[in-house]
């Protein structure tokens, strides 16, 4: 991209973001409203968003109380937010989720576009919620991982001059970023270290981290109702060690719901207050002791309404975990 080409679209990004403040959030239009996408979301669910009082957990280490359902930026914020339609989309997600009492955001220099967008973003609420920061470092090399965190927060620049959370993407040249967020924690520019790792790769050897490490505060890691691996490889490790967890890839990318397309909810969903498929997923992951907030993501409006419905009412314990795990391994 030219110098040229990089002045223009940042001012037609100043343009669409200044247009979004002046006439305030959009609704969730009709187009929105009438497709349900991938996430097919059952009549009701929407109603349920605000019954009760939001479910949180505490962070072992501190006891800080935190919304189980959190939001994760994964491909779906990786945009350029001068499209007019994609920062109005994406700016109604937000909304949603403070509204329905999300504070958990998740991120990644990974994750392309996304921290930027983020900031540029939140800046057009201008207060009047909480977020708790947690982005990640991803990149070889302690000067490198400086230069990367330092980058995150200008983008996050809504946030002050410091991060909720950074953790160590993937496990990627871990022993130079621990270093560097030890000492980043004692200057106060981060209040929590974390690590991660997904889909179910690395777990031995972040076991071995786990155990031989005390810095680390929290842990993220893939964990839904068909990838239980975590269970055996990982959250014993983490009781012990009182970790808090936020699980990824609550929906299998997609793929839980390719499974129960067109199948009804089953009966036991009502003992949940479970409205939809996506609320089973989720208050599955979130029962779990060991589990801090799950961070689903979505560019979706309507989505975002029916995951937040999953942060109230009861939640299953473990024997209706069993009721559920023995339903999907039957599938």
């Amino acid at each position: 991209m030219t110098n040229h080409s990089a002045d223009e679209n940042r001012r037609q990004r100043r343009r669409v973001l200044a247009g979004l403040a002046a006439v305030g959030w959009p609704p969730l239009w009709a187009g929105e409203a009438a497709g349900a996408g991938k996430q097919e979301v059952e009549a009701g669910a929407a109603s349920t968003m605000m019954d009760g009082a939001v479910i949180t957990k505490p962070v072992p280490r501190s006891g800080e109380r935190l919304p189980v359902i959190g939001l994760g930026t994964s491909r779906v914020f990786n945009a350029d937010v001068a499209e007019a339609e994609v920062a109005r989309r994406l700016t109604e997600v937000l909304r949603l989720f403070f509204a329905a009492g999300g504070k958990v955001i998740d991120s990644s220099p990974m994750y392309g576009l996304a921290e930027r967008a983020l900031g540029e973003l939140l800046a057009l609420l201008q207060g009047g919620y909480e977020v708790f920061s947690a982005t990640k470092v991803w990149t070889d090399g302690a000067v490198a991982g400086t230069r990367q965190m330092r980058q995150s927060l200008r983008y996050w620049g809504h946030q002050g001059a410091r991060f909720d959370l950074m953790q160590i993407h993937n496990l990627r040249d871990w022993r130079a970023h621990l270093a560097t967020l030890e000492q980043w924690k004692a200057e106060g520019l981060v209040r929590y270290i974390g690590i991660t790792t997904y889909g179910g790769y690395d777990h031995a050897e972040l076991a071995d981290i786990l155990k031989r490490h005390k810095a680390f505060d929290f842990v993220q890691l893939s964990y839904n109702v068909l990838n239980r691996k975590a269970e055996r490889t990982l959250f014993p490790i983490i009781r012990d060690k009182g970790l808090a967890v936020l699980a990824n890839r609550p929906f299998q990318r997609g793929s839980l719901f390719r499974l129960v397309k067109g199948k009804p909810l089953p009966a036991w969903a009502g003992q949940w207050g479970m409205a939809s498929w996506a609320q089973v997923f989720l208050k599955f992951i979130v029962s779990r002791p060991e589990v801090t907030c799950a961070i689903p993501a979505t560019s979706k409006p309507r989505h975002m309404t029916d995951n937040m419905g999953a942060q109230r009412g009861p939640l299953p314990d473990a024997g209706g975990r069993k009721v559920i795990a023995d339903y999907f391994d039957a599938l």
